[in-house]
């Protein structure tokens, strides 16, 4: 960036390790470097307000990958408060539910053993044991640009401006970012990160690969009457409220003292246009299998958020010229578990292992070397095992996708000698206007069910208004010109935050961003049909604030 011609001179702060993300992945990582050599210097950079205010996340845990980091991590106080004492899976249809025999349910689904948690609490926990160990962690800081060398290589982030007005220009509160650098960057965004899209492209590290699949994952956080509670109970379902043109699936799990979480997860390659995976969501609170636990109840919080979902064969090269993508900026959740928390975590550990060896110089950061110590851990061994269990789903459906995946987990053990491909993008998946009709969905009872605008509230987000929009269009004019007549602009429906809307002025249409809203899911910059919409990095410390989520 230049001021009057004049190159801006930046504040540097140089690492060992920078890390992007105070997610399970960051923090896991940058726990793991401390652990090996306490002498290094780590740095993780997060873009909420605090550490665990951008998490969202059912959440089931499967405790595997903190056993290793923290083995004593019981008598350390981790959040892990619920340990889950009955689970549940339906099929459902629009007024009731048939419930499925535990022998019926595919082996990964199970969760004997695993916990219902708070993932945001888990990781402002993971940031106490890092900071504890000399990890230094700056929240309310956003990378917003990759450093590069004069040779290509990676060299640390940037953070983002601040005091910046809508247009650009320098407000009287202006602060330039800094520039973070290291010998080697961890990028853990979350999924569909905004560096590592970059890096994707400029490294080619998608190369060869699918596509990466994606879907977004609604969850309300509720208050229950103490009679409708059963502390531990993980409810799921499939089916309905998703018709033969969207795949997906619901859940509701007990947590402590009175606590209900409740979603809906709808996959992104669904094809009527007219779907609003929101409504679906709102709508689907009142079947009588989840509406039996939340009436009477007060909603807390609401949130959504993009779930990379393609596995083993969407995964990317994840090593690149002075770093590593990790976590779900990889895309290491195991669909057939529906849980990505304990792989991200391991994905970190792995992560910061073979750069411990290669600062010491027992085995250089290769692609080659990498992949060789990530095909020997359980992480490969778990998305190896579910490589076709999204395929599957996407191919035929919950009923004949699920009975797919019953036979290869619960008899083949996950070993098939096969390969299902699902090589098509979510965005090219959706069909045009003319083959499908409008929904009409029930209006909000504001008792079970809500509308946006209000949903957003709860989540407490803010941006600062006058700084520049975040969600970049690459073309202004294709919304209206080219969206709107072919899909009648799924912005409108796809969005869980009533950011974009089609408004009419002077006989004219246009689309109009409420940036304001925005709750960073993602959603756009994955379903928009032309690929039109760029999500950047807003200010830092903007967005939502989810407590407990």
């Amino acid at each position: 960036m230049f001021r009057a011609g004049v190159p801006m001179e930046r504040e540097t702060m140089e690492f060992d390790v920078v890390i992007v993300g105070a997610g399970p992945a960051g923090l896991s990582a940058a726990c793991r470097l401390k652990q090996l050599d306490p002498d290094l210097m780590v740095c993780v950079v997060e873009k909420g307000s605090e550490v665990g205010a951008h998490i969202l996340s059912g959440a089931l845990f499967e405790p595997r990958a903190l056993n290793e980091l923290f083995p004593d991590w019981q008598h350390q106080g981790a959040p892990l408060n619920t340990p889950v004492s009955g689970d549940e899976l339906y099929l459902l249809n629009e007024k009731g539910q048939t419930a499925l025999p535990g022998w019926a349910i595919p082996k990964p689904m199970h969760n004997d053993g695993n916990y219902i948690i708070s993932l945001g609490n888990l990781c402002r926990w993971l940031a106490e044991q890092a900071e504890a160990l000399g990890v230094e962690i700056y929240p309310g800081f956003a990378a917003a640009e990759v450093l590069f060398d004069d040779n290509g290589k990676v060299t640390g982030i940037q953070t983002g401006d601040m005091g910046r007005l809508k247009d650009g220009s320098e407000g009287p509160q202006f602060q330039p970012g800094m520039n973070l650098t290291a010998r080697q960057t961890l990028f853990a965004e979350g999924c569909r990160g905004h560096l590592g899209k970059q890096l994707l492209e400029r490294f080619k590290l998608d190369q060869g690969k699918e596509p990466q699949h994606y879907a977004i994952g609604f969850k309300e956080l509720w208050q229950v009457p103490k009679e409708q509670h059963q502390s531990g109970l993980v409810v799921h379902g499939a089916g309905w409220p998703l018709d033969k043109t969207a795949t997906g699936g619901s859940f509701l799990y007990h947590l402590e003292d009175g606590l209900v979480s409740v979603g809906l997860i709808v996959d992104l390659n669904y094809k009527d246009p007219y779907l609003s995976p929101f409504d679906e969501f709102q709508r689907m609170k009142h079947h009588p299998l989840f509406a039996q636990y939340l009436k009477g109840g007060e909603r807390i919080s609401y949130g959504a958020r993009a779930i990379a979902k393609g596995g083993l064969h969407a995964l990317p090269q994840p090593v690149f010229p002075g770093g590593m993508l990790i976590g779900c900026d990889a895309g290491t959740l195991n669909f057939a578990k529906i849980k990505g928390s304990h792989t991200a975590m391991k994905s970190g550990m792995l992560a910061a292992e073979a750069l411990v060896d290669d600062f010491k110089g027992e085995e250089p950061l290769t692609a080659s070397h990498f992949a060789r110590r990530f095909e020997a851990s359980w992480l490969y061994q778990e998305l190896h095992g579910a490589r076709n269990f999204g395929a599957a789903l996407h191919r035929w459906g919950p009923l004949l996708g699920g009975a797919y995946n019953w036979l290869e987990q619960n008899l083949l053990g996950g070993k098939a000698p096969w390969r299902l491909s699902d090589p098509v993008a979510d965005h090219l998946q959706l069909e045009t206007v003319d083959l499908h009709q409008p929904r009409q969905y029930p209006k909000a009872d504001n008792k079970l069910s809500f509308d946006r605008l209000s949903s957003v509230f709860i989540s407490n987000t803010n941006h600062e208004e006058n700084q520049p929009c975040h969600l970049k269009l690459k073309d202004p004019e294709v919304p209206v010109a080219y969206n709107l007549p072919r899909f009648d602009e799924p912005a409108q429906r796809y969005c869980p935050a009533g950011v974009y809307e089609i408004v009419e002025e002077e006989g004219a249409k246009r689309l109009q961003i409420n940036a304001q809203n925005c709750i960073h899911c993602k959603t756009c910059d994955i379903k928009d049909p032309s690929q039109n919409i760029l999500w950047v990095t807003p200010e830092g410390a903007g967005g939502p604030n989810y407590p407990n989520m």
